[in-house]
């Protein structure tokens, strides 16, 4: 996929008419498609917390800025870093595909599964490719760097799109620890049981069993990995047996959950230090980014800088490719979230930013505003527990918000904007 230079439209906002963020608001759009998701089996069987949704893009558009620069719609050239305004998301359109990832747990297994969703309608990329699609078509996925592999996915009415759920499990015994709509899935391979194609255990990364070891070397093909990416690279088919029309034409499109969040659950090592610094007692520590020591060269912290970021320093005209290798810091707040209160979807140019979640949770969105070079362009929600922090990368879009019935306290800081 080409690289897009910036946005595809940006709005020109009238200083006498400032925008309505009250009418159609985009965050509000995305977490209202979050709520429609309709998993495979019941509820219960599925961990909230662990769900993580992805939204490839098809087009996205920007407010321009506040005056006196509301004629200044290139987003290369809005240098002003006060303006709230601009690089606000005005809207977007998504593509045909949609995937979900997370935690199910039946009987005595817990493990990871991923759903695939395809748009029905006849304004799908291969419903114009084919003329028309039946009650089924295919997919050839692979998860991880693993083989490719063709699944049957039905129609589901409940949706109107072509719907797939892969479980990690086998599938003995499977049916009976099922309730009544799990069974119809089941039956009518909504359901199915792919361990070839969604590998991993929830007991791969039990705390007891990772003192010390780098996280990124363990299990590295698991499909619900907490420091890794997760990569699926898909080719959608008009017939079940991956015959016929195609989208992509040829070859596959990668889609990816990329968002970094760490904490409790999330990170690169955990182990204990006695007399941590020469103090006394013992001391359990969580790292998780670094570029320090063991963790030399990772790059987890670095900004790459295009010829028009400004840098830590706030110069302009770098070379294509040049780096920050660290994270530059220029502002620290403490925010209180009331209920339904969101932080609405928006860029920075220039920087990068960390959302800390101190008490209460919230839905964190991060998407990407150009093609980043390693996913179709995307947003990605998931949840945001007390203790972990999410980190996004200069340019990335991203929002938050608190769905809660009580207030959610947050500590966020970055640079450079």
């Amino acid at each position: 996929m080409p690289k897009i230079v910036h946005g595809d439209a940006v709005f020109r906002v009238d200083p006498a008419k400032p925008p309505d963020y009250a009418a159609d608001n985009p965050l509000l759009k995305l977490l209202t498609l979050v709520e429609r998701t309709r998993l495979a089996a019941e509820r219960e069987l599925y961990e909230p917390s662990s769900l993580q949704h992805l939204f490839p893009l098809r087009w996205l558009e920007l407010y321009g800025p506040a005056s006196p620069n509301q004629d200044q719609l290139d987003p290369e050239r809005q240098d002003e870093k006060t303006d709230f305004q601009k690089q606000n998301v005005r809207d977007f359109r998504l593509g045909d595909t949609r995937a979900v990832r997370g935690w199910a747990e039946v009987g005595d297994w817990r493990g990871p599964f991923l759903q695939l969703s395809y748009r029905g309608g006849p304004d799908s990329a291969l419903w114009r490719e084919a003329g028309q699609l039946g009650d089924a078509i295919g997919c050839v996925v692979s998860v991880q760097g693993g083989p490719p592999m063709p699944v049957r996915v039905p129609y589901d009415e409940e949706t109107d799109f072509y719907t797939v759920e892969l479980w990690g499990r086998v599938g003995d015994g499977l049916r009976d620890l099922l309730g009544e709509r799990g069974r119809a899935a089941l039956d009518s391979g909504l359901l199915q049981p792919r361990p070839d194609i969604v590998t991993g255990l929830g007991q791969d990364f039990l705390r007891d069993q990772l003192s010390n070891q780098d996280l990124r070397l363990v299990a590295p093909r698991h499909a619900m990995h907490p420091v890794l990416p997760c990569y699926l690279d898909i080719r959608w088919t008009a017939n079940p047996d991956g015959g016929g029309a195609a989208d992509p034409p040829q070859g596959s499109v990668r889609h990816g959950f990329e968002m970094r969040v760490r904490g409790w659950d999330h990170y690169l090592s955990v182990g204990t230090s006695p007399n941590p610094h020469g103090g006394v007692g013992f001391l359990e520590y969580r790292t998780l980014f670094s570029d320090y020591g063991r963790w030399s060269g990772s790059n987890e912290l670095r900004r790459v800088l295009e010829p028009y970021n400004l840098d830590a320093y706030g110069h302009k005209g770098h070379a294509s490719g040049d780096v920050e290798p660290f994270f530059a810091v220029n502002y620290m707040d403490l925010h209180v979230l009331d209920p339904a209160c969101g932080i609405g979807l928006h860029r920075h140019r220039d920087n990068q930013e960390v959302f800390l979640m101190l008490e209460g949770d919230g839905l964190m969105v991060i998407g990407d505003w150009a093609d980043s070079g390693s996913r179709a362009r995307a947003l990605e929600v998931r949840r945001l527990l007390p203790g972990h922090l999410a980190f996004l990368k200069g340019g990335n879009l991203h929002g938050l918000l608190n769905p809660a019935d009580q207030r959610a306290s947050l500590f966020m800081f970055g640079g450079y904007d």
